[in-house]
């Protein structure tokens, strides 16, 4: 890492903190052409990228050479999640791709960056990625704490980005996607309130034994939480999730997930059904990425990942379905009270 430093003035006057430039690099055993992409696309972030929660496309626009966009993003930067606005500047034929902090997150002031992607003459490619950043006030506390989380960040969404693009097709093997739904004849209210005050999971739910609670702010959770198995031991995970009341819809992000697993993602919706009598269709989404590694320490050498699919399917999904109908049950028995 690189970290300079420059004083700026407007109208020849100082502005309120320094500008402060970072540069980290890492060299990737894959296609110029294959990096740029994952590095496009923002939907696949939460899967790729550690840090990155959630990201939302708010607005999109195609110039003559390039691709514009408007884009909400919640990350974890110093154990918090953050979120922020951001506009970007794609230019796929040179590579780069420029971001600029249009709604911060305090301390920061402002916040921007590029991401190029370079071919080297060896048959790697290159990739630099640079922020610059003013904290409010210019409060050096403020700057030392926004300098960890670039830096932790950059490093870890670099490391990320190499081992993503260095499998290559064999990635698609690893990532697949799944649901469970269930019809509910109550209201979309009472659904939203089940799912959102997981802290009553244990006494309503049986597979969980044990569930933290705490809140950034409202809305956005970290949940520390221990399932029971079937055969009654207990797996420890922790998850951050973004609740969205208005739109009864929630998303989480797995930060500690089982062995065999690399990345879990998900979320939970509650839609009209469209059966024109009043109904919801509350449905449970989840994406895998399996660790090749884990899925053979944990079921042996010789599974296959078609196995170690089906059986991370049914864990998670039989957990889900048992979360849905409880929540249906919930509901229903409100709605019938009323």
């Amino acid at each position: 890492m690189a970290t300079i430093v420059t004083s700026e003035t407007a109208a020849g006057q100082p502005l309120a903190g320094e500008l402060h430039v970072t540069e980290h690099t890492i060299t990737v055993a894959a296609s110029p052409d294959a990096v740029y992409t994952l590095v496009a696309d923002v939907g696949a972030w939460p899967q790729v990228f550690g840090p990155t929660v959630h990201v939302e496309v708010l607005e999109e626009e195609d110039t003559q050479d390039t691709h514009h966009q408007v884009l909400r993003i919640w990350a974890i930067a110093n154990e918090q999640v953050r979120t922020w606005t951001s506009r970007r500047t794609l230019d796929p034929a040179a590579r780069v791709i420029t971001f600029r902090q249009t709604v911060p997150a305090a301390p920061v002031a402002a916040m921007g960056g590029t991401w190029r992607i370079e071919p080297v003459d060896d048959g790697t490619t290159r990739v630099v990625l640079l922020h610059d950043y003013r904290a409010i006030g210019g409060d050096p506390a403020a700057e030392e704490l926004i300098e960890r989380a670039v830096d932790r960040n950059s490093v870890a969404e670099l490391a990320a980005l190499k081992n993503a693009a260095e499998l290559g097709d064999a990635g698609a093997e690893l990532q697949f996607t799944f649901s469970d739904s269930v019809t509910v004849a109550g209201a979309a209210g009472d659904v939203y309130a089940f799912l959102d005050r997981a802290d009553r999971w244990p006494e309503r739910l049986p597979h969980v034994a044990r569930l933290g609670l705490t809140e950034d702010e409202p809305g956005i959770q970290h949940i520390d939480m221990d399932t029971r198995s079937p055969d009654g031991s207990l797996h420890n995970t922790t998850s951050v999730r973004v609740c969205f009341e208005d739109r009864r819809q929630i998303v989480y992000k797995q930060l500690r997930v089982p062995v065999a697993m690399r990345v879990h993602t998900g979320r939970w919706t509650i839609e009209p059904s469209g059966d024109d009598d009043g109904t919801l269709t509350v449905t449970s989404w989840h994406t895998v990425v399996l660790d090749p590694a884990g899925v053979s320490s944990t079921l042996g050498p010789q599974a296959t990942l078609a196995e170690a699919r089906a059986l991370v399917r049914k864990a998670l999904g039989t957990n889900s379905s048992t979360t849905l109908r409880h929540a249906k049950k919930f509901a229903e028995e409100v709605h019938a009270g009323t």
